[in-house]
């Protein structure tokens, strides 16, 4: 049985996961500005980034990238890996 520290040390070492909606298709060329997520170009044109984001500090880095690039943030969600992992297969996702 773990400990409570333990518990708490193990929770602490996985980052949230997030998935961020932005209106339109990222262009490949920005692509390395969200090194670690996951870009999936959906069909009706908008990207999801999915992935780990180690803390709020690093969430609004996000952020403040996709506002500096102009693009229309839809939505911010935090969500479990396995369900991002688990998306419809119609779209076109690549790893940075």
């Amino acid at each position: 049985m773990m400990s409570d520290k333990q518990t708490i040390d193990k929770k602490q070492s996985q980052h949230p996961y997030y998935a961020i909606c932005i209106k339109e298709h990222l262009d490949d060329r920005w692509a390395e500005w969200f090194e670690g997520l996951t870009i999936t170009l959906e069909d009706n044109g908008d990207t999801i980034l999915t992935g780990p984001v180690a803390d709020q500090a690093a969430l609004f880095g996000l952020l403040k990238r996709i506002r500096d690039l102009g693009m229309h943030l839809l939505s911010v969600n935090f969500v479990d890996p396995g369900q991002a992992k688990h998306r419809r297969s119609n779209r076109k996702s690549y790893q940075f």
